[in-house]
């Protein structure tokens, strides 16, 4: 297929995985069409990540949002790469199947300008409680369109840093430096190994994916001086400054990482930290909430947090925000809007805090949340890190030189999805034992030079 800078690239995962499809109704609910004139009744369809956030924002909806409003609200729930392609097959096919879906940062960006989204600033602007200045400055620009208009609404917002089980340091006598380097980490990962019966000394994604393993890794090849393209779009997958991160990543998995790291993306990191396998994780911010939640953590009040390890920068975690965005194909805008906004409310952080538990509000979207003191009490080891971490975040000038898009952990272009997805896939097979790192960066060099020349 030829790429162009205009139209998006629909690539499909191999091989499927049953949906998970939840319903949310209320009795008495109205049927597919839009709310009615008093406000209640009407559907909605709902594409959503299976992250724990969206967990609880499913037991919670019938019991509030559609109590209230009469809207009953469909789940569909699927892992990160299967809702990727599951989405991106649907906005850009525009079959309108779903009326909101869980996406990121890159895909509203690209989106909007392809006039595949309603924008949300108008909603957002006549609900007088929603307070659209409250939210977290770096996250809102990255879903403003050029219009300045609102694109998406951020459910939860997030930057990476590095988790550690603050007990095992203590016994090992081993301190974690506030700002580690990653030749650190790895010299703490090889003393943490065999800490505990069968425990490993860290874990890092190796599950294929642009938004599985090359979140974490693109990261590491920023700090370690690499970048995938330079600004003047000369591919740069197979410089001296990307391999050595991936060498070095790909080394720190096979010496002291995690068992099947092929197949590890961020939800086996999250159980492997939580059921005490490991003792170090580098992720998401937005990942300390499970931790320190006791119906799913074992490690609870265990967890130290530091910021993203680096080499050749002072900051190296990304940004990220899963966020609702609004299919144009959409047959049930107002309904729609209200149940978004409804997810992304000062309210409905205070409903999760009251009946869930304070450490699982979904954070790094909004100022405020950061000066509620059940939530200040609850996340006293990880929420001013995690807002410094978002606020650090720099996506027009991630690594050592100039890039020709914005993007911390990702390229904002269309082919980006498939490059990133296709180099991680030969970068897992080494992981698993199947060639080499050269080999895996040298092809993906090749593709991405392709690409460069539809941008020089």
């Amino acid at each position: 297929m030829t790429r162009t800078k205009n139209n998006w690239r629909i690539g499909v995962t191999a091989g499927a995985v049953a949906t998970v499809l939840i319903t949310t109704a209320c009795s008495g609910a109205g049927g597919g069409g839009g709310a009615g004139s008093d406000g209640k009744g009407g559907s909605i369809n709902v594409l959503m990540v299976a992250n724990p956030q969206m967990t609880d924002i499913q037991d919670l909806t019938a019991d509030t949002f559609t109590k209230e409003t009469g809207i009953k609200v469909n789940f569909t729930v699927l892992p990160e790469n299967e809702l990727r392609d599951k989405v991106t097959q649907d906005v850009a096919s525009k079959a309108g199947q779903y009326d909101l879906a869980t996406v990121g940062a890159y895909e509203t960006q690209l989106w909007q300008k392809n006039d595949w989204l309603h924008e949300l600033s108008s909603y957002a602007d006549a609900d007088t409680e929603y307070d659209s200045a409250d939210l977290l400055k770096p996250v809102a620009e990255s879903l403003t369109g050029e219009d300045g208009k609102l694109y998406a609404l951020p459910f939860y917002g997030e930057s990476s840093f590095l988790m550690y089980r603050k007990d095992i340091f203590k016994e090992k006598n081993l301190k974690m430096p506030a700002k580690p380097t990653w030749n650190e980490v790895a010299d703490l990962a090889a003393k943490l190994d065999g800490a505990e019966p069968g425990m490993k000394g860290i874990c890092l994604r190796g599950l294929p994916g642009w938004g599985e393993m090359f979140a974490p890794l693109t990261t590491v090849v920023n700090t370690f001086g690499g970048t995938w393209f330079d600004k003047d779009w000369n591919a740069k997958v197979n410089s001296p400054e990307f391999t050595e991160a991936v060498n070095f990543y790909t080394k720190l998995i096979k010496e002291h990482g995690e068992a099947g790291a092929a197949q590890a993306g961020f939800t086996e990191c999250l159980n492997a930290l939580s059921q005490g396998k490991v003792a170090m994780w580098y992720d998401a911010t937005s990942a300390a909430g499970s931790l320190e939640d006791e119906a799913s953590s074992k490690v609870v009040g265990k967890i130290g947090y530091a910021y993203a390890p680096v080499n050749k920068t002072e900051y190296s975690g990304w940004l990220w925000s899963w966020n609702w965005a609004m299919p144009k194909t959409t047959k049930h805008a107002d309904d729609a809007a209200k149940f978004a906004l409804w997810a992304t409310s000062k309210k409905y952080e205070q409903t999760v805090g009251e009946k869930l538990g304070w450490a699982r509000v979904p954070n790094g979207k909004r100022a405020s949340t950061y000066e509620i003191p059940e939530y200040k009490e609850a996340s006293g080891d990880f929420g001013q890190l995690t807002l410094e971490s978002i606020e650090h975040a720099d996506p027009t000038n991630p690594g050592v030189q100039p890039r020709p898009t914005v993007g911390i952990q990702y390229v904002t272009i269309p082919e980006f999805a498939d490059l990133g997805t296709k180099v991680s896939q030969s970068i897992s097979g080494v992981l698993a034992g199947k060639g080499s790192v050269k080999d895996a960066l040298d092809d993906g060099q090749k593709q991405a030079e392709e690409i460069a020349q539809e941008y020089k």
